[in-house]
């Protein structure tokens, strides 16, 4: 059984149609790319899938279970993870306390109010800043970073929870070679930090240059 199933997926804003029937099937330990011109329908599809955005047709299933009308947290819960296009990092926290608020998400809230799971968590935290080069900057807020370091702090901030599926909206958008901004790159570290206990499956959409 697939991890993850879109099936017909329309979605229109207005006058402008921008799916128009896509179908995407996802395994588990699978990569996938989505790879098109700016404008072509790759973000809104990852956004339908993740729940971002309705669909005003069509279905989404994941891990059996059709989510088509789920909200973002509910996927979430159920094991799917989305970063988007634009990095949206907490710039006055430092970059463990982003990795912290991510592995939070997943406690419940009576070990939030107790404050417990701090000391707890340190340990995965510290693990996903030395995977992703940014253990030295543990302390340092995240405004303090470059955008692609930015970019990888908010990937492994999608890593933490240990999803089941990960989306990556143009991970590498932005970044320079200096921050290891190659797709390669960005497949190697993002496959690397995947827990060996979960199943993660990648699913990245990069953009190509429209030509005439």
């Amino acid at each position: 059984m697939a991890l993850l199933e879109a099936r017909g997926l329309i979605k229109i804003f207005g006058k402008l149609t921008a799916l128009n029937g896509a179908d995407l099937t996802v395994a588990e330990n699978e990569f996938h790319g989505l790879i098109g011109p700016n404008g072509s329908g790759k973000s809104t599809l990852m956004k339908c899938v993740a729940g971002a955005e309705i669909p005003t047709s069509g279905t989404v299933t994941f891990g059996g279970q059709d989510i088509s009308q789920a909200s973002p947290a509910a996927r979430g819960r159920a094991g799917m993870s989305l970063k988007f296009q634009i990095t949206s990092v907490l710039p006055a926290l430092t970059l463990y306390d982003n990795i912290l608020l991510a592995l939070q998400a997943q406690t419940s809230l009576p070990r939030l109010v107790f404050s417990r799971t701090r000391g707890i968590l340190h340990d995965r935290a510290m693990a996903m800043l030395e995977q992703f080069r940014l253990v030295d900057r543990a302390a340092d807020p995240a405004s303090a970073l470059s955008h692609g370091q930015q970019q990888w702090l908010e990937i492994a901030m999608a890593l933490a929870p240990e999803p089941k599926l990960l989306l990556l909206d143009e991970p590498t958008g932005g970044m320079s070679l200096e921050d290891g901004g190659s797709p390669a790159n960005c497949c190697s570290r993002s496959s690397s930090a995947a827990p060996s206990s979960s199943s993660s499956t990648i699913s990245i959409s990069f953009a190509t240059s429209a030509t005439g």
